[in-house]
């Protein structure tokens, strides 16, 4: 049984984090370099740390954030967010990311992957891919952009084809389900793990300790990923962990 982990994530808007619902409706939560001091020693096993509107924006890194961020952390930080270049990920490395997370970069070249993961090694590269349920095509498609474009690809056929180029995990992220505290999106998480054989993180619609149970329990995804409920401590990362330990789940406590 692999050890599963607990991920907070930081969406990080002009220097600061915030949270919305399905993308949209941003509310400011704190500093970066807070939140990821809290996490560390809260427990977390890693933290995500993403420019949600660098894509968009087309912005510079974030490089001093990201510095400061890192300075607080002895867990691993991935980056993500608007990341184009190898220059781009040299950059992120060397300010104190672990790994970085490429999105619509890789959509628009999918080459891309097979020269980030030559350059720095596939542990260090994850491929984000924000899903979202077509109901005109009756599948799950990717989006880019913050998840305001469609791509013309089917989430399934994508996701094999990052496996086939080298990443080394995917952080795929429910749309629908985003912010929203539903729960995570079971039935295209189930397909995703057993498509691929590198690490899955799930990500969107956490809104309980039983959400990460049920996803644990019914996938073979390798991590659950949240921020608002962790954000406003509505829960507890040490809580979590040790209800996951309670049903059986194996967890770094």
């Amino acid at each position: 049984m692999t050890v599963k982990k607990i991920i907070p994530c930081l969406d990080v808007k002009d220097g600061a984090v915030v949270k919305g619902v399905n993308f949209v409706d941003l509310q400011h939560i704190g500093k970066p370099s807070e939140l990821a001091k809290r996490y560390n020693e809260e427990g977390a096993d890693e933290l995500v740390f993403l420019d949600i509107s660098k894509t968009q924006e087309g912005h510079g890194l974030m490089l001093d954030a990201i510095r400061e961020t890192a300075k607080e952390l002895s867990i691993p930080l991935t980056i993500g967010g608007g990341i184009k270049t190898v220059k781009d990920i040299e950059q992120l490395l060397e300010a104190g990311a672990d790994k970085v997370s490429i999105n619509s970069a890789a959509l628009k070249n999918p080459e891309f992957i097979r020269e980030a993961v030559e350059e720095f090694g596939n542990e260090r590269i994850v491929l984000a891919v924000d899903v979202k349920y077509s109901n005109d095509l009756e599948d799950y498609y990717v989006y880019t952009h913050g998840g305001t474009k469609r791509a013309d690809k089917k989430a399934s056929d994508w996701i094999e084809e990052c496996e086939a180029l080298g990443a080394g995990s995917l952080l795929i992220t429910s749309m629908d389900h985003d912010g929203v505290k539903n729960g995570f999106d079971i039935e295209f998480l189930e397909q995703a793990a057993k498509t691929v054989s590198i690490p899955v993180i799930a990500s969107g619609g956490a809104g309980s300790i039983g959400h990460f149970t049920e996803l644990f329990k019914k996938t073979e995804v390798s991590a659950g990923l949240a921020a608002s409920i962790f954000h406003r401590e509505e829960v507890k990362i040490g809580e979590l962990k040790q209800e996951l330990a309670d049903n059986g789940i194996e967890v770094r406590l």
